[in-house]
């Protein structure tokens, strides 16, 4: 009788949990595969998936314009231009987010020329003193960087740049040898921008990333926090990069991430993105098995959605952290199957896929296009219809 009542119980939680988390993981498999034939491209105006944008969370055209001058020509004065114009207090979130991305685009770059020429002589794998290419590699290796900080090592922007530079590097490949020896390079280049521009929060933000990995005590986190802080006191941008700290995957826990992301919300000033948060505090504490849709329609998300949507709907349209908060809707929405409101958030940000949940991922334009499938496809299965006129970016 114990058997037969164990046999009962074991069929309830495959039939309640296990069955329909296992047929929205093959849905989303599928989808990457393109097995799901939406007309979401050519009715919607979406981008094609090998278009996407992995550089950015969403437009930027200046900063664009940027890049593709750089990768052009090496040289790294549009890069140097355009950071100059972005600084003062009013553009510390742009410029963080500029200066994550010149850093990426450069990471990208560097790992892209040694898989096509590979490097003759990579005395520093992580970074890019003494690396020199075959003359098969790609003209576009990421030395405007390294030119950059050698003609102008004064320059904030470009020791802000090289420092994120250096902690993707480090975060690409967590295993390497000389991992602590590129984050502990990276923190030195960061006091380095941090003296050369005594108010520009966007050093101490890059070392949040580094604390992190480091292991700093927790005391030593809070010092580091008051820095950034008290140079931008409600920064969206440093509170989604502090966050991690405090979750139970590195140092805190459930409670401490939650704590510290409604702490922040709580207090917010009006026109604010931090109502968003406990959002990213409810992502970094998903179980492995997350794609069951009665958890995504559970008060606690059901709020932290509300929050977050009531967030990107009272800052400006061109807020350079928005996308990051749309992006993460659109993973959530999907998931609780409320397709309408992924559509909304995707006709903003479609083209860019720069942000969580995506680049976490290792096939982030896949992973992206999947749930874009996803959410085309149920919100026609809802009775929607396509746009008449495709999202402009």
């Amino acid at each position: 009788m114990e058997f037969l009542l164990t046999l009962i119980l074991v069929g309830a939680v495959v039939g309640l949990f296990l069955v329909p988390m296992m047929r929205r993981r093959r849905a989303v498999k599928d989808a990457e595969q393109g097995m799901i034939r939406s007309n979401d491209r050519h009715s919607y105006g979406f981008v094609p998936a090998d278009r996407l944008d992995v550089r950015l969370p969403g437009p930027d055209p200046e900063l664009v314009d940027a890049l593709a001058e750089v990768r052009r020509t090496q040289d790294w004065r549009p890069a140097a231009q355009l950071l100059a114009l972005t600084s003062g207090s009013g553009d510390w979130e742009l410029r963080w987010q500029r200066v994550q991305s010149l850093a990426g685009a450069a990471a990208m770059e560097l790992r892209q020329a040694r898989a096509e020429g590979g490097p003759v002589d990579d005395s520093s794998a992580a970074g890019l003193e003494g690396v020199s290419f075959s003359k098969e590699a790609r003209t576009a290796d990421a030395r405007w960087l390294r030119h950059w900080r050698s003609e102008q090592p004064q320059d904030p922007g470009g020791a802000q740049v090289y420092a994120q530079f250096l902690v993707w590097q480090a975060l690409a490949d967590p295993g390497s040898a000389d991992h602590r020896i590129v984050l502990e390079e990276a923190r030195n280049v960061a006091h380095e921008a941090a003296a050369l521009s005594a108010e520009d929060p966007t050093p101490y933000i890059t070392e949040l990333f580094v604390a992190r990995s480091l292991s700093y005590r927790k005391a030593d986190f809070e010092s580091l926090w008051h820095q950034v802080t008290r140079r931008s006191r409600d920064h969206m941008g440093a509170h989604l990069a502090a966050l991690p700290y405090w979750s139970e995957k590195w140092h805190g826990s459930r409670e401490e991430a939650y704590g510290f992301a409604q702490s922040a919300a709580g207090a917010a000033p009006a026109g604010s993105l931090l109502p968003a948060l406990p959002l990213f505090a409810v992502y970094e504490h998903l179980p492995d098995a997350n794609l069951v849709r009665s958890m995504y329609q559970s008060k606690t998300i059901e709020d932290a959605i509300e929050a977050a949507e009531f967030a990107v709907e009272s800052v400006a349209d061109d807020h350079p952290v928005r996308p990051h908060v749309l992006h993460l809707l659109v993973c959530f929405l999907v998931r609780a199957e409320r397709y309408q409101e992924a559509m909304e958030a995707l006709r903003i940000v479609d083209g860019y896929v720069g942000a969580v949940p995506w680049v976490n991922s290792e096939n982030p334009t896949g992973e992206y296009a999947a749930y874009r499938a996803l959410a085309v496809a149920g919100y026609e299965s809802e009775g929607g219809n396509a746009p008449s006129t495709p999202p402009g970016h």
